[in-house]
């Protein structure tokens, strides 16, 4: 299989290599194979985050959508939509039980057996027991080569503990511009005057080769061996959440990259894991951008993080359609 040249694609080609590995609709296919995302996140602060990543994701097309969270995140996320399926095992160090992480994760294991991919991050929080318990998860999803996406509160796990994802290929981090900070200095590197995609790059290589998306006016994407930017169009408003429709987004394009790997409909096979890593991430990047500027383009300078999300159909069959 030959390597492609992805740094050197323009816009146009790179995403009709990510056409490649969205799966068709066909009627063989049944419940659950065109993705079954679950999104590791939700505190009793924190509520929307959760949501609106795993929203994102049913949005584009995961067939399951799955949110794991705090017993009091729960009870106002099943009332934002019928559509999630909303799970209250995570435990909070103020919970008054007996709870340990190993506890929580082990309950979960068995459930990381019937998802594609999996979000941890969004509205965790800073909680010792949140945290620790999302690491127990990513190593569990780890033993089962899942690919993860980790954004948000779930960036501190990486910046303490930086093997937790070391030298884990399907692992995607999504920093924004202070959390790529911090996850430079934690590796030791300099960013003083770089090239931002050369410190994407740097990043990238030193954690690994894990895919890193730097979030900003451009997007840069890089698994410390090819590097591509993403500069499609986005919104002149940077709403919060938007980060969650990327997160959510991007997961549903790598339970996409499981389905295109297991052969569910004829293709030629053309992707390696690699390069459906990295194209997921460009693809998400894409959608994101586009759903920032069609929600921008509506909603001006009052557009929220609700605003992008409807537009995710749209991005989808405009990029990609």
């Amino acid at each position: 299989m030959d390597v492609l040249m992805l740094s050197d694609m323009p816009s146009h080609e790179l995403l009709r290599q990510v056409k490649k590995f969205v799966p068709p609709m066909l009627d063989s296919f049944h419940k659950g194979q065109h993705g079954r995302v679950a999104v590791i996140g939700g505190s009793d602060e924190y509520s929307g985050a959760p949501f609106f990543s795993a929203n994102a994701s049913a949005l584009l097309g995961a067939d399951l959508s799955h949110v794991i969270c705090e017993p009091q995140a729960a009870q106002v996320i099943k009332t934002y939509s019928p559509n999630l399926i909303v799970h209250p095992f995570l435990r909070q160090s103020n919970c008054g039980e007996p709870t340990t992480a190993d506890q929580v994760a082990e309950r979960m294991a068995g459930m990381l057996d019937r998802i594609h991919a999996l979000v941890v991050g969004p509205g965790l929080g800073r909680d010792t027991l949140m945290q620790e318990t999302a690491g127990k998860i990513i190593g569990e999803a780890k033993k089962r080569r899942l690919p993860i996406v980790v954004d948000a509160d779930g960036l501190c796990l990486v910046q303490k503990d930086p093997f937790i994802v070391h030298g884990y290929t399907q692992a995607v981090l999504t920093p924004n511009i202070i959390e790529f900070g911090r996850l430079c200095r934690a590796q030791s590197i300099d960013t003083t005057g770089e090239d931002p995609s050369h410190m994407c790059y740097k990043l990238a290589k030193s954690l690994g080769g894990v895919t890193i998306i730097q979030k900003g006016p451009k997007d840069y994407i890089s698994n410390g061996t090819q590097t591509i930017i993403c500069d499609v169009q986005g919104g002149l408003k940077r709403s919060s959440g938007q980060g969650d429709t990327l997160s959510g987004t991007l997961a549903t394009f790598l339970a996409w990259k499981i389905a295109y790997q297991a052969r569910l409909w004829e293709h030629d096979n053309s992707l390696s894991d690699t390069e459906l890593t990295i194209l997921s991430a460009y693809g998400a990047a894409a959608i994101t951008r586009t759903c920032s500027r069609l929600a921008f383009e509506k909603m001006k300078r009052s557009v929220q993080a609700s605003d992008l999300s409807l537009e995710v159909p749209t991005a989808f069959d405009l990029l990609l359609g």
